[in-house]
């Protein structure tokens, strides 16, 4: 094989059922992965109005066990995980000495001394590497559990429902970012309230060999509600939409949590030092007087989309860079998110516009997110 050749994409565990499904596939992160199995648009508002199902099989999972399990975590990561109960998950970030953000995380609290580390396709192994290299001097052992899970998100407002016709699992007790063990159509899974659409909804950790199981009893089961498959691209519109961040466009090693306006998951409370303290508490302090930059959204007045990369204008100027943009089926228009100049991050700011291919079109600034679904 010559140094120029391009590594082999890898495929999840249901990589076969995809494309008997007429899956159009994409490369994510290194992984051949579904982005849409029909319409985007069908897919998105079945997840806003029913159900969807995902295959998100490409996450990183990384095991943390030992006595020092806990410490080694608030060491490594900005928050406080040692105050996380058995049977809980929090959302959390890993950040570089200079505060830069490596990766953003849920971290799920297994067991007493048991956790599990839940990256970013994209920087799993990164992740994996910050972890094992931070855990020299803690009674801990980091291990990689990538290739151990496979993972099937089913989103929606009738999730509930269809998931209960298959588990005796405590659904109702279960709260979100929270996750038990139990039984899905037979299958041993952890069973997490956690998703990334906005919606209600469940993700199930399962061993990679009965995923393919699940998947066939979470499609049959589901039917009678409307569920249907769902690949990456109505992911990416259903997180938009609920103004969540997405590793690569709204977060970055050049942003720190207090740039990216998520300075609440940094817990300078915690015991003991953790990295990236003291570039963060200086962050911190610039972020109080008055930050460069704010993470906004935009509303199109016209039918032209924009996208990651285009620049953001007022009166002649650039003020700004869109870093996630799409069509909104629940809106009927274009939405994006970006960074502005602080002075035109006030909802309803005047004069806003994107540059898209030399046009200034006309865009209106409101508060994240765009969607909120009814409790």
């Amino acid at each position: 094989m010559s140094s120029t050749a391009t590594p082999e994409k890898r495929r999840t565990a249901l990589d076969a059922l995809h494309r008997s499904l007429g899956a159009t596939m994409t490369d994510f992160a290194g992984w051949d992965m579904p982005l849409r199995y029909g319409s985007e648009r069908d897919e998105h508002l079945a997840v806003r109005t029913k159900a969807g199902l995902f295959d998100l099989s490409h996450m990183g999972e990384i095991t943390v066990t030992g006595p020092d399990a806990a410490r080694l975590l608030d060491y490594a990561l900005v928050g406080n995980i040692a105050s996380v109960g058995v049977g809980r998950a929090r959302y959390t970030m890993i950040c570089r000495a200079d505060g830069g953000i490596l990766d953003d995380l849920i971290v799920y609290r297994l067991a007493e001394t048991q956790y599990m580390v839940v990256a970013n396709a994209s920087n799993a192994q990164i992740v994996l590497d910050s972890l094992v290299e931070r855990a020299e001097g803690f009674d801990a052992v980091v291990r990689d559990d990538r290739d151990a899970y496979a993972l099937l998100a089913v989103q929606g407002p009738e999730s509930p429902g269809i998931l209960k016709s298959l588990t005796d699992a405590d659904l109702d007790g279960l709260k979100y970012y929270a996750g038990l063990p139990g039984t899905v159509a037979g299958v041993p899974a952890l069973i997490a309230r956690t998703g990334y659409t906005g919606e209600d909804g469940f993700e199930l950790f399962v061993a990679p060999g009965d995923a393919e199981k699940l998947w066939e009893a979470l499609t049959e089961a589901g039917a009678p509600a409307g569920l249907i498959p769902c690949g990456l691209s109505c992911r990416d519109t259903l997180r938009l939409e609920a103004g969540m961040p997405l590793y690569g466009h709204e977060l970055s090693t050049s942003l720190t949590p207090f740039d990216a306006g998520l300075g609440r998951v940094v817990k300078f409370e915690k015991d003991g030092d953790f990295v990236g303290r003291s570039a963060l508490e200086a962050a911190a302090e610039r972020a109080g007087a008055q930050p460069p930059r704010v993470l906004v959204g935009l509303v199109a007045e016209g039918r032209r989309v924009p996208r990651a990369g285009y620049s953001v204008v007022a009166d002649g100027q650039v003020i700004g860079e869109i870093t996630s943009g799409a069509p909104s089926p629940t809106l009927g228009k274009p939405i994006a998110m970006a960074y502005v100049d602080a002075a035109h991050s006030a909802p309803g700011t005047a004069g806003v516009g994107v540059d898209i291919r030399g046009s200034h079109e006309p865009y209106e600034v409101v508060a994240l997110p765009f969607y909120k679904r009814r409790k």
